[in-house]
């Protein structure tokens, strides 16, 4: 009789699988394959392989896998194809190797699957025996399928990219390392699957693994990821701003097994999308300008002003974000009616419960455009973060009690410039028109009709965390709210005379213009404020209050004027990057005609420079030199300059001390190339006085 047969050893054939399921960049000893497309595994024997012998390949994900629940599967290359739709088929034998074909089904459990191979009756558990399955977006059968090549070389495989941020009138860039790819990512994405609890079956499905992960990249509810803080004072924690990608922030989690201390809304959009990307859903990162965070979802926020024009942002309920960052998400949505399939949106940001966890999401952006809300996952709130009204209210003392005269009505004001990186390119591409038609258009009309009937109409009744014994009712119409229409043309421009450079006086002008013929005395109020991202004011910097006289069709420009010791204390308290914001209130005599119009702008800062060669060798060392000279007419006190770059060099921070106007500081890296293709460095000057002040530049590695 024929010896039993044994199996000696086992070939995964990394070089060979890996590069055909686009995982060759995951830096981790195992088989990394995506589902739905075949693999090859070589299997040495002790002796050739017979038509009579027993052999089976076996993979079970969890715990305790079994056939029964699908958890485990059995593959045998001469038995009938097994019914969890994976296939298995030899393509060569020679001698005592044998080389198999497996094929996973593209809607198996994501996860990691341990193998061992059974002969007759005896089992083989090879080392490192644990195949990581993921999504496949290049298989058509899988749902998170994605067409487009370009599109998929930026959403699943771009291991860097850019979050946009600042304000609606000063975009600008953040260089952000997804790094989706380093040592023990993937291992962290195991283990928040693992955490998820989410039963093995559902696992297959994108809607809930992109669910539950927008809850655990957040702290709220089970000690997840990152811990958000939004009070102005991280000293027990890396700050906010310190962070310039998710690689540090998931390894320290993965080896604490507790939450990282501290983010903010691009810090978990940016580590949410490292773990969609890592585990093969294709992720981008949104940002919202003017981003309505509405309490009470009746499509409204509220906004205070007293006399002098400035906002109290104490009074309010709700806010408004001068941008806010999530993700979408791309998947076939075949838990929904039809036609909401391709982008949807996802939100790690602690900012409002969905079911009782700080969850948001995926809800299609396509439900969002048409105000189809009620679909799931939380459509309401996404729908108003885009869409919601201002309404503006002066708040004035009359006989102690607090009177509220409405000021005007904004439409269009929330929810513009929604950007995300371009494919392929380093620029911002514009995807407003994705969650909303054109402003204005008949289709608009529509959606936001069919919209507010799914939401209770809201009475125009100012609504302050001041109880309701003072206030002053207002005219009642549950009617869609109407932008306020100026009967004079009365317009307010709000502009710069000069970059706004911290140290240097803010040179702001307020230009007034009136359309109508005849002579027309203006009351104008306007105002300055250092305000957070979060649209809370961190400090009141000045105002200018004055009469007006203009004659027919005219303007007049009015300066508004803060100097540098008005607003450098304030802005050295607070350790966030902080915004000018400018408000201003005209009302013109004798005709019922008020507009109010607010700008936000960022500081500007001396640019970092990064010097290095355009090419480098694989494994041959390089100097990268980073220089930054202080060209404010202010001290710099605590000067940190943080540096990374992936398949170069780890995360790195230079303490740099003051620098004084006028000086250089210099810091060197000796970077040796790990991988070859583009490599991105990247680099964040904070300091007391400068917040969010970054650069990047690329490599190429050759071999």
């Amino acid at each position: 009789p024929e010896a039993d047969l044994k199996v000696t050893g086992i070939d995964f054939l990394k070089s060979k699988n890996c590069p055909q399921h686009h995982t060759d960049a995951y830096n981790i000893k195992n088989l990394v394959v995506r589902r739905g497309k075949p693999f090859e595994l070589q299997i040495s024997f002790s002796r050739e392989l017979k038509a009579s012998d027993k052999l089976a390949l076996r993979f079970g994900i969890g715990e305790n896998p079994m056939k029964s629940r699908g958890t485990l599967v059995s593959l045998n290359p001469r038995r009938e194809p097994d019914l969890s739709g994976w296939k298995i088929s030899v393509t060569k034998k020679s001698g005592k190797e044998c080389l198999l074909s497996v094929t996973s089904s593209p809607s198996a459990p994501v996860g990691k699957y341990a193998l061992n191979v059974k002969t007759g009756s005896t089992i083989y558990k090879p080392e490192n025996s644990e195949v990581y399955l993921l999504f496949n977006p290049w298989c058509e059968g899988d749902v998170v399928f994605l067409e487009d090549d370009a599109k998929r070389k930026e959403y699943v495989l771009n291991d860097t990219g850019s979050i946009y941020v600042g304000s609606a009138n000063s975009i600008y860039s953040r260089p952000w390392n997804f790094g989706q790819f380093e040592e023990s990512i993937l291992d962290a994405c195991m283990y928040l699957l693992d955490k998820s609890e989410l039963k093995l079956a559902k696992r297959r499905d994108p809607v809930t693994v992109s669910r539950v992960m927008s809850a655990l990249v957040n702290a709220n509810d089970d000690n997840g990821v990152l811990l958000g803080n939004w009070s102005g004072n991280y000293s027990n924690g890396t700050s906010p701003m310190d962070w310039i990608g998710s690689v540090s922030i998931l390894q320290q989690f993965y080896k604490s097994k507790k939450p990282v201390c501290f983010g903010q809304c691009w810090v978990f959009s940016g580590v949410l999308t490292t773990v969609m990307r890592c585990l093969g859903i294709p992720s981008r990162c949104v940002t919202n300008f003017n981003s309505a965070h509405d309490t009470d979802d009746n499509l409204r926020v509220d906004v205070y002003l007293n006399e002098y024009g400035e906002k109290m942002s104490s009074m309010s309920f709700d806010s408004v974000w001068n941008f806010h960052v999530w993700n979408d998400v791309w998947m076939k949505r075949t838990d929904l009616p039809a036609g909401f399939d391709g982008w949807q949106t996802i939100d790690a940001t602690p900012q409002e419960q969905s079911q009782g966890i700080f969850q948001c999401g995926p809800c299609p952006v396509k439900a969002v455009r048409e105000g189809s809300i009620y679909l799931p996952y939380d459509g309401t709130f996404v729908y108003s973060e885009v869409n919601a009204d201002q309404v503006y209210w002066l708040v004035t003392e009359v006989n102690g009690r607090q009177k509220f005269t409405k000021l005007s009505t904004e439409t269009r004001a929330i929810g513009v410039r929604i950007s995300t990186k371009a494919v392929g390119q380093d620029r911002r591409e514009d995807i407003t028109l994705e969650y909303k038609f054109p402003e204005g258009s008949e289709n608009e009309r529509k959606s936001m009709q069919k919209a507010s009937s799914f939401i209770r109409p809201a009475t125009i009744v100012p609504r302050t965390r001041y109880g309701s014994g003072q206030v002053v009712p207002m005219e009642d119409s549950p009617e869609l709210l109407q932008e306020t229409v100026s009967k004079t043309g009365l317009q307010i421009q709000i502009t710069n005379k000069e970059p706004l450079y911290p140290g240097s006086p803010l040179e702001l002008l307020i230009t007034v213009k009136i359309a109508s013929p005849g002579s027309w005395a203006i009351n104008l109020t306007g105002s300055c404020q250092l305000q957070s991202y979060t649209g809370k004011t961190e400090a009141n910097l000045g105002y200018v209050k004055e009469t007006i006289e203009l004659e027919g069709q005219s303007e007049k420009q009015i300066p508004l004027r803060v100097m540098p010791d008005t607003y450098m204390g304030a802005l050295a308290a607070v350790e966030d990057e902080v915004l000018v914001h400018v408000t201003a209130i005209a009302e013109v005599q004798g005709v019922d005609d008020k507009l109010t119009k607010e700008v936000t702008k960022r500081f500007e800062y001396p640019p970092i420079t990064i010097q290095m060669p355009e090419r480098a060798k694989l494994n041959e060392e390089f100097t990268c030199a980073f220089i930054f000279k202080n060209k404010l007419n202010v001290a710099l006190d605590n000067c940190k300059l943080i540096v990374e770059g992936l398949g170069l060099f780890k995360m790195t921070t230079f303490d740099q001390g003051d620098l004084e106007p006028g000086r250089i500081m210099k810091s060197e890296i000796i970077c040796k190339p790990t991988r070859v293709g583009e490599k991105k460095i990247v680099a964040k000057l904070s300091a007391t006085q400068v917040k969010g002040n970054s650069a990047e530049k690329s490599i190429t590695i050759f071999e």
